[in-house]
């Protein structure tokens, strides 16, 4: 009888342990900017629940995406590594080498080369919490490879519409065309479907230690909302005033000068409901104060290209970009029973995988995350040694970015473009909108930093584009003619017709309100 007692006091102590592992809940949001939040400061869009998150959790105000594309970035997250080091520089199914001149753009390089599925023997965060004991879930926007690559192949034991889709083809409702989705009634919402999921799995396994991982396909495009978000936002930007001209030329492409897309409006406020209702679950099942919680986006919002969705002003760019408006992004961690903080240190995507090890209790892995580091001292009122941080994009990105790579060092942001070897450097403490370009002023530094950008690329083993032996410049004038004088007049009509009272979207999602609509 005694060793019958001493037996199952063994499993009931194992099954308190196990009940005390915080849980984690990752939530990766798509093409989200930085300030497309009203706690980063919008003015138009609506995130209440967000903004609460951020009130009590850990606020990296200097936190950056991994790559200024989707892919690279979430390879990186799931893998502690740089997109360089991985191999997943560009987001999968992009044209590389020769194959790239099929799109018409006349461009100087030929994209350099890249893996085209997260390989099989990096051990993801995923598999490490699973190792731990934990149960693991995916939902979402995957984007990490085909068949023998999806979230089920690299640790999830439950994957909700994650596959090779950059985008929802289906769109925002019901039916959603998603091979590893049931279509609910027809105008069910996505990021509300991927967030009752999340919370029923939160539920089922709320006695044992959880990774769950929701990776919107919002905020991407087709930008789609509902006719009362479209309504109420478009009321917010006439009040406002509307401007005669909402785009200006960057380098290549039309941006969007400021945020005043109702359409978009409504998009990024059902992301923010949907958040609401993973946020309540945790409440009502009572495990908020054992559950760490992370937000982020895998890189700035769309100024550009796609959708011409939003503005990340006064930061310049946006997704695709090497400004910050390309890679700086919402950056919270909640931690239960820590205080929240708004911490200036800079931090990158690669940490997130050591960061989540330290804070659950697991043994980190040095040999797998080696390019972020741990930033629970950080979390723990202390500090971490300073580093610098890298980026490269050999590449060029459909919304006007140019290949070309990056180093952070302090204040101090070198790029430099491979079209042409130039370099531009900014300070971010005193320019952090990337207006004025030092490089003739500081020279040395320009120097220093270039031969350590160069280090880097070598160590990471970075492949790097190739000139295009059959460049043309006259094309090239012409394609840029066309962006200027035909594709910026038909962005502003498009503009004025969203925020018109006649206005109306596809049918297929505007009815979302009713089957019979």
């Amino acid at each position: 009888m005694k060793v019958l007692h001493t037996v199952f006091s063994f499993f009931i102590l194992n099954a308190v342990i196990a009940q005390q592992k915080p849980n984690v809940v990752f939530i990766l949001v798509d093409d989200l900017g930085y300030h497309d939040l009203g706690y980063t400061g919008s003015n138009l869009y609506e995130t209440p629940n967000i903004d609460a998150l951020a009130a009590r959790s850990f606020n990296f105000i200097n936190g950056y995406a991994a790559s200024r594309v989707c892919s690279p970035s979430r390879a990186a997250i799931m893998t502690g590594k740089s997109p360089a080091r991985v191999g997943i520089t560009d987001w999968i199914g992009a044209k590389t080498g020769t194959d790239w001149r099929s799109l018409n753009h006349e461009d100087k390089l030929l994209p350099a080369e890249y893996i085209h599925q997260l390989p099989a023997n990096e051990i993801t965060m995923a598999e490490a919490f699973k190792e731990s004991g934990y149960n693991t879930f995916f939902a979402g926007k995957w984007h990490l490879g085909d068949e023998g690559s999806h979230p089920e192949n690299h640790g999830f034991d439950i994957n909700i519409g994650g596959y090779h889709a950059g985008s929802p083809f289906g769109g925002y409702f019901s039916p959603y065309d998603n091979p590893k989705m049931k279509d609910g009634e027809n105008g069910e919402n996505l990021s509300l479907r991927l967030a009752n999921e999340t919370a029923e799995f939160m539920t089922k396994n709320s006695s044992q230690p959880f990774f769950a991982f929701l990776s919107f396909y919002a905020v991407h495009g087709p930008i789609q909302t509902t006719a009362e978000k479209w309504d109420k936002y478009q009321s917010k930007v006439k009040a406002k005033g509307i401007d005669n001209n909402g785009f200006e030329m960057e380098r290549v492409l039309p941006i969007r000068k400021k945020q005043d897309n109702p359409v978009y409006a409504g998009l990024i406020e059902t992301m923010d409901d949907a958040v609401g209702i993973v946020l309540s679950k945790l409440r009502e099942l009572g495990i908020d104060k054992n559950t760490i919680v992370v937000f982020t986006s895998d890189n700035g919002g769309v100024a550009s290209g796609d959708s011409y969705s939003t503005s990340n002003a006064p930061l310049r760019g946006g997704k695709g970009y090497q400004w910050e408006g390309g890679i700086k992004e919402p950056f919270l961690i909640f931690v239960p029973n820590k205080a929240p903080k708004v911490v200036e240190t800079p931090v990158i995507g690669m940490d997130f995988y050591p960061t989540l090890l330290a804070l659950t209790g697991i043994e980190e892995k040095p040999n797998q995350h080696k390019d972020g580091i741990n930033l629970k001292p950080l979390v723990d009122g202390l500090t971490i040694k300073k580093r610098d941080l890298y980026w490269h994009y050999p590449h060029y990105g459909n919304q006007g970015g140019e290949p070309s790579s990056i180093v952070r060092e302090g204040e101090w942001k070198l790029i430099h473009y491979w079209e042409d070897g130039r370099n531009e450097l900014y300070n971010l403490k005193k320019d952090p909108s990337e207006e004025k370009d030092l490089v003739i002023k500081k020279v040395k530094l320009v120097d220093a930093m270039e031969e350590k950008l160069m280090a880097w690329l070598d160590q990471s083993n970075a492949q790097i584009p190739l000139r295009d032996p059959e460049f043309d410049i006259l094309k090239r004038q012409k394609v840029l003619d066309g962006y200027e004088f035909v594709k910026w007049p038909k962005l502003e009509e498009e503009r004025k017709a969203m925020l018109s009272d006649k206005y109306k979207p596809n049918a297929d999602w505007w009815g979302s309100q009713s089957v019979n609509d």
